[in-house]
């Protein structure tokens, strides 16, 4: 168990026994203060789990407020692409993968573009056979990955062909544009709330 969710559990402990103590002593029937009991509980396992998944339950808000107002997280200006800044700090994309609309995250502290072993066996990705997988350092630890190739990357009007990619199932749900994608670019850089994409003249071949 983390550092974080020990400090959850204590807190939740320790409300419990405040609200219990609360409880027994005022005159309430039995029956009373065991719905009020079990209603707090229900409220404290809520909280916790709310704040334990809060990145996770951002992402899903973020993508269905997208939808429902139609606001655009990327927009097209000229050749270069403006990406606007999601509620959780990051950027996200989407891209075109082999005619496949894949979701990504822009982050430039990647090596390689990275993919999940969903996505990408959706998507036709040619994933190598090989009995020795790449080992790559995470957040979450290491991860055995398989190397794979882009056969076409679209993202606004740059395209990226037989771009190298790692793919693993410990990915989880998380894609990944890396800097083997980003370093072919003329330039990106971060303007306010907004990530500007510049091919120049020449884009993204592979």
């Amino acid at each position: 168990m983390s550092e974080d969710q020990n400090i959850n559990l204590v807190f939740a402990i320790g409300a419990l026994v405040l609200v219990a103590s609360a409880l027994f002593s005022r005159r309430m029937g039995f029956r009373e203060i065991i719905r009020t009991a079990l209603a707090w509980v229900a409220i404290f396992a809520i909280f916790i789990l709310g704040f334990s998944y809060q990145n996770e339950i951002l992402a899903v808000w973020n993508r269905v407020a997208s939808e429902v107002t139609g606001a655009n997280e990327q927009v097209v200006d000229g050749d270069k692409l403006r990406i606007r800044q999601s509620a959780d700090g990051h950027f996200w994309v989407t891209a075109t993968v082999n005619e496949h609309p894949v979701r990504f995250l822009i982050d430039s502290g990647a090596t390689t573009t990275a993919m999940t072993l969903q996505t990408a066996r959706d998507a036709r990705i040619e994933i190598s056979g090989s009995a020795f997988p790449v080992v790559l350092t995470t957040a979450n630890g290491s991860v055995s990955a398989q190397r794979g190739t882009i056969q076409s990357l679209r993202i606004g009007s740059m395209v990226a062909r037989e771009l190298p990619v790692v793919v693993a199932e410990e990915f989880g749900d998380s894609n990944v544009i890396g800097m083997n994608f980003l370093s072919k670019l003329r330039s990106w850089r971060v303007e306010g709330t907004e990530m500007v994409l510049d091919p120049g003249d020449s884009r993204p071949a592979g």
